[in-house]
């Protein structure tokens, strides 16, 4: 029997969920949850073979929900079901430790199939997303990442600079390279498309 935690922030589609995974006889829902920080604790809690995620949540995303679970000494292994085909979301899971990522309109018994392979440590990942995220590279150091999700949350340089401990003109210089890099005109560009590509 395969013992799973649920963690879906939106109610109705978690319900979905829970009711076509319990019709597979050695799949065992032992857990749900819309938060990932409560995602966290019942992992801890229950210790199961598979945690099945979201990756936008409230709390804790997906991907710093696998982060968290990689740093513990358990055995959960992760898959990631999301809204979001965009190759940066899943070159991001899979560094975070996921051992699987599916849209949410991925058929059920498709998505059961995925359930058992990361349960026996395989890696299933949806093909479509696969061959975009082998061709789409994320460009961005963790630097120039942080800096773009300041830019978006309305940030200027010098508020940027300070939070960083960083001085102006080295923002300033970050946000060259990532503008250069993601071949826009200027930082909303940058980071709308970095936000696009899911690389933040």
């Amino acid at each position: 029997m395969i013992r799973l935690v649920l963690a879906e922030d939106q109610s109705l589609l978690r319900s979905a969920l829970k009711t076509l995974l319990s019709l597979e006889k050695d799949i065992d829902i032992v857990a749900d949850t819309g938060d990932g920080r409560e995602a966290l604790a019942l992992v801890k809690t229950h210790k199961p073979d598979v945690l099945l995620t979201d990756i936008e949540m409230p709390g804790l995303t997906g991907i710093e929900l696998s982060e968290a679970i990689s740093k513990l000494n358990i055995d959960t292994k992760i898959l990631m079901v999301t809204t979001f085909a965009r190759p940066g979301y899943l070159q991001r899971a899979m560094a975070a430790g996921a051992k699987g990522y599916f849209l949410k309109d991925t058929p059920g018994e498709e998505l059961a199939f995925a359930i058992r392979k990361v349960a026996d440590n395989e890696t299933c990942i949806d093909t479509e997303l696969a061959v975009a995220a082998w061709q789409t590279q994320d460009p961005l150091t963790p630097r120039e990442r942080e800096i773009l999700r300041f830019v978006e949350q309305g940030e200027s340089n010098k508020v940027i600079a300070q939070r960083l401990a960083l001085s102006p003109g080295t923002v300033r210089n970050y946000l060259a390279e990532a503008t250069a890099k993601l071949g826009v005109s200027n930082r909303i560009e940058a980071a709308r498309r970095a936000r696009e590509n899911g690389w933040l």
